[in-house]
């Protein structure tokens, strides 16, 4: 820890914070002073006193006229830089402050990580009641802020002094009257961590590179493998490139210092020109002549030009090899930002991945020994019209396809990295397809391929990493058997399409289906009951390791009777489910080999299809009960809606839970009880009604709920998400705004629309029918992302930027949102239980409207049935010319759309 600083946070304006014309005079000896005079009124003014020993800068991130204030960062050794902020808000109220405030905080926060904001606030956050208050504390909580005085600081007893800090240790706050205002004085110390270094580390690798490629693709031939089975087969292909790559790149084993030298840095132009550099210097210490002074400098500009653009297209091909993934994008990034926690030193031993692994597999067991079925449910199972008895060979050409589309991440386990794979794939084309044909002709999975590797991965942070609870296992699959997977993944899908084996109101892991389709589905029902004056009871099933614990016997079951899979396909599912291992990598250490005899594979592109076949008596259980629902893999929410006094329906809805639970049980899932989440919607009289009613039944009801990464309370007007998705938004720009400067511009944007944008967009189809106000927070997110992309001033105006940027305002990307949504659905690419809200218009008698396209309105008498996506959607849709809406082709609905509202916001 770095020595700590002593502060003091300045109170009354015309007091501690000094009058600016006796600035000079009052500053100590030693000390010097950073202040921001008033210009609109007489006198005062901000200011701050510290040690003259402290590198300060002034910073300026614009007018406000509801406060003022001085701010200057801070340049502390060994440690992020740390901005200040003195600031001094009038008591007067003012209805813009928490805008500007706002404002502000949405441009600082993504440059520093160290942030403390001080000063007179004017704010009674005392008073948990007061207006003001909540709309601070709301923005704090939004940009995760924390506010550290919790006593009075002026002599009537309200709180109105306030210490915000980010990034920083706060400890040791006090308040004392020193009597010389009505204000108080606020001490406290702070201090800033340093990171530690990374550990050694010892390193097994190859080097591989373009040369490398040359000669793999030169000295591999295919026609050295063979085979009488599938697994003799991939042994004879693995051998032939293992030989290879032993001949032309053999594994070094390397200790990894404590300082790592930049990829970008081992360029072999990079390295060249390096030592061109230093023997222009060492000519020029030599001689000590002009000339080779700047020949040296002239060396110098070269290689730091040579090294800029290394670092760019280093950065430029990781970013460009993952942005069709962004899943395999926020870790790339997230690895390049942030350094990976480092595991306590002692778990990097084999003992420890033993542990490790004995626990994962005793954590499955365990839970299905604690499932007891007292009930058996039986369920009718649908008649099945067509078999799927094999699976069709493919050609190179399908298989080449599926592995270019495939991310390129890589398991230890893969003979070839994934990315040098693909760049020598022709050279083994024809061996891969060959395996995958033997594969599906035969029914037999290989073996090699049924491995998992099981790194742990803390929770959080925060936890203690000494505790094996406080880990998740985190599955690596061979790369092949991905491919392998691939390829029967869409055979079956096709299969299951044609046969209209899904759920409909399934959404998981579905051609044109998403999570926000679902809540979609299940927020329109609702608001419209919300609307027609009824309550909504809304159920949240959590399932304690789902996708682990699925009985491979039942599931085979389900696979034949419900499905209709049977001969070699189903053989071939079989194999793939059974004698499954994993063993556990920590380090370069590993644990023994742990069988697997349940459950799908996790990190596999079949265990999410295969889990939604195996929960399909589900649904019919619950339309059963005439319950709505809506699933989304191992996530179930149930829902009702009952008049005033009504509570039929809320006992059929516990006794189809009770049935679930039984079923559950039958299928050796369990239903986590304490995860469990019930929230009730309508209007709050009525709410607190059935509330208690539900407490009678042992359902305690909750006021907001986290609904597939939403966050619904129960006035649905979704603050709550929107303050989680700004505060989580801003930590990524906040990362990306460190790399901006070492990236070209146009890999920037695409980090922004992955990171920002695309959290944006997440399910905004949701808030359609809100105000601009209610989404003013995400538009400060858009605002300070397109400052960072652009690198413009922070007290520039910013509609021109976004004009410049071609982005459409939050609004229009609602609106957007929502009119693809119904072009898609009109156009049979969406769920039917999307399509089937959308009526057109037909007029009694003929109407120019005729034909147009239009969408039939429904009736609403509340802000609530404006807000459902069926009333909302059809508006933004008739307001939309027709020549957007009778657009041939998404592509092109896209583009006339984004004219027509791009022109509407800017023209």
């Amino acid at each position: 820890m770095l020595p700590h600083h002593h502060c003091i946070v300045p109170g009354k304006n015309w007091c501690v914070l000094f009058f600016v014309l006796y600035l000079v005079e009052s500053t100590p000896p030693n000390y010097k002073h950073e202040s921001e005079i008033r210009e609109n009124k007489k006198g005062g003014g901000v200011s701050a006193l510290f040690r003259d020993n402290i590198a300060t800068r002034r910073l300026s991130f614009g007018v406000f006229s509801s406060f003022e204030y001085v701010s200057f960062k801070i340049e502390l050794k060994q440690t992020p830089p740390l901005l200040c902020i003195v600031m001094y808000k009038p008591p007067q109220h003012s209805q813009s402050f928490i805008d500007d405030f706002t404002e502000m905080l949405s441009v600082v926060c993504t440059d520093f990580d160290g942030l403390v904001i001080t000063g007179d606030f004017n704010v009674h956050v005392d008073n948990v009641n007061d207006r003001n208050a909540k709309e601070l504390n709301a923005v704090l909580e939004t940009f995760g802020l924390i506010q550290h005085v919790s006593c009075p600081t002026h002599s009537r007893g309200h709180t109105l002094d306030l210490l915000i800090t980010r990034g920083v240790i706060i400890y040791n706050v006090s308040v004392v009257d020193v009597a010389l205002s009505d204000h108080f004085c606020v001490f406290f110390d702070l201090s800033v961590a340093p990171k530690p270094p990374p550990g050694p580390a010892v390193v097994q690798r190859r080097q591989i590179n373009e040369s490398t490629r040359a000669q793999f693709v030169e000295m591999i031939n295919p026609e050295n493998v063979s085979g009488a089975n599938v697994d003799e087969m991939l042994n004879s292909v693995t051998s032939s490139i293992l030989n290879v790559l032993d001949a032309i790149a053999p594994m070094k084993v390397k200790l990894r210092k404590h300082r790592q030298k930049a990829p970008w840095r081992n360029d072999d132009l990079v390295r060249a020109q390096k030592q061109q550099c230093r023997r222009a210097e060492r000519k020029w210490r030599k001689s000590k002549l002009q000339v080779h002074y700047e020949m040296y400098k002239g060396e110098l500009y070269a290689y730091n030009q040579i090294l800029c653009r290394t670092r760019e297209r280093y950065f430029s091909e990781i970013i460009g090899s993952c942005s069709s993934n962004s899943r395999i994008l926020f870790t790339t990034f997230n690895r390049l930002t942030n350094p990976p926690t480092q595991l306590p030193i002692e778990l990097v031993c084999t003992p420890k991945c033993n542990e490790f692994a004995v626990f994962f597999n005793d954590k499955v067991q365990g839970i299905k020994k604690a499932i007891n079925s007292t009930t058996h449910i039986t369920i009718q199972r649908p008649p099945t019209h067509s078999k799927l008895t094999h699976f069709v060979p493919v050609t190179d050409q399908i298989v080449q396809e599926t592995i270019t589309r495939l991310s390129s991440s890589t398991c230890c386990l893969d003979v070839l990295p994934t990315r040098f794979l693909k760049s020598v794939l022709n050279s083994v084309l024809p061996s891969i397809t060959q395996i995958v044909n033997m594969s599906l002709q035969s029914g037999i999975f290989p073996e090699a391929l049924k491995t998992a590797v099981i790194k742990p991965l803390l929770k959080k942070s925060g936890l203690d990493p000494t505790v094996l609870n406080n880990y998740r296992p985190i599955s690596n699959l061979p790369f092949l058997g991905k491919v392998l997977e691939k390829v029967v993944y869409q055979q079956l899908t096709d299969f299951l399409l044609l046969n209209n084996s899904f759920d409909v109101f399934q959404s998981g892991f579905r051609p044109h289906h998403s999570t926000e389709t679902a809540l979609i589905k299940v927020t329109n029902d609702i608001r419209l009951n919300t609307d027609d004056g009824k309550v909504s009871v809304l159920i949240l099933l959590d399932l304690s390791a789902a996708f682990d614990t699925v009985d491979h016997g039942i599931l085979l079951h389900r696979l034949q009777d419900w499905v209709g899979i049977s001969g070699s396909a189903l053989s071939w599912l079989k194999s793939y489910l059974e004698d499954r291992k994993y063993f556990v990598e920590i380090g370069s250490c590993v644990s023994d080999y742990m069988g697997l005899n349940c459950g799908v594979p996790q990190g596999s592109i079949l265990g999410p299809l295969l889990f939604n076949l195996y929960m399909l008596p589900l649904g019919q259980l619950i339309r059963s009960n005439n319950i709505s629902y809506h699933n989304y893999a191992d996530d179930t929410q149930i829902y009702v809606s009952l008049t005033t006094g009504e509570y039929g329906p809320v006992d059929s809805l516990n006794h189809c839970l009770q049935q679930i639970s039984a079923w559950m049980q039958d299928n050796f899932l369990q239903l986590n009880s304490d995860k469990t989440e019930v929230i009730v919607f309508g209007p709050q009289k009525q709410r607190e009604i059935v509330s208690s009613y539900l407490h009678s039944l042992s359902l305690k009801p909750s006021n907001q709920v986290r609904n597939l990464g939403v966050i619904m309370d129960s006035d649905l007007n979704f603050n709550s998400h929107i303050k989680s998705v700004t505060s989580a938004t801003f930590y990524h720009l906040k990362n990306i705004a460190k790399i901006k400067n070492i990236i070209s511009k146009r890999d920037l944007e695409i980090l922004i629309h992955a990171f920002v944008s695309g959290r944006l967009d997440y399910c905004n189809g949701l808030l359609t029918g809100l105000s601009k106000r209610a989404v003013k927070q995400l538009q400060y997110i858009q605002n300070a992302a397109a400052r960072v992309l652009t690198r413009t001033r922070k007290y520039d105006h910013i509609s021109p930027v976004l004009r410049s940027l071609h982005w459409l305002p939050v609004p229009e990307r609602i609106d957007f949102k929502a009119a693809l949504l119904v072009y898609k659905s009109l156009h049979g690419r969406a769920p039917k239980c999307i399509s089937d809200m959308l009526v057109p218009y037909e007029p009694s008698r003929t109407l120019r409207t005729s034909g147009a396209g239009l969408l039939l309105i429904p009736r609403v008498r509340t802000k609530q049935g404006e807000s459902a996506f069926q009333y909302s959607a059809a508006k933004i849709w008739n307001s939309l010319p027709e020549g957007v809406r009778q657009a041939s082709s998404v592509f092109m609905f896209k583009s006339r759309l984004k004219t027509f509202l791009f022109s509407r916001v800017y023209d």
